[in-house]
């Protein structure tokens, strides 16, 4: 599903204009990008936990031409599906 038809079917499920979701989809990727740059949790409770972990520095390899080349360390988002979320699918 692209953003456009998040937007779509936001707007019609909660009896919204396009321009209304689109600006509550950006809202809430705003707020959950600025929480993860702070080093906090978000928490949707039984859909899931969106965080931002580091990762180590490590030593990986060209595969084109085979030379070992060092990976700085960095911060990475994650995600982890609520118990909710995970029911609904299966």
């Amino acid at each position: 599903m692209t953003k456009a038809e998040l937007v779509e079917v936001m707007a019609n499920q909660a009896g919204l204009t396009k321009a209304d979701a689109a600006r509550a989809v950006d809202a809430f990727m705003t707020a959950v990008t600025g929480a993860l740059k702070k080093g906090n949790k978000v928490t949707l409770v039984g859909f899931g936990t969106f965080e931002a972990k580091k990762r180590p520095a490590r030593m990986g390899r060209n595969p084109k031409t085979g030379v070992a080349v060092k990976i700085p360390a960095r911060r990475v988002a994650t995600f982890k599906a609520g118990s909710k979320l995970k029911e609904s699918i299966n």
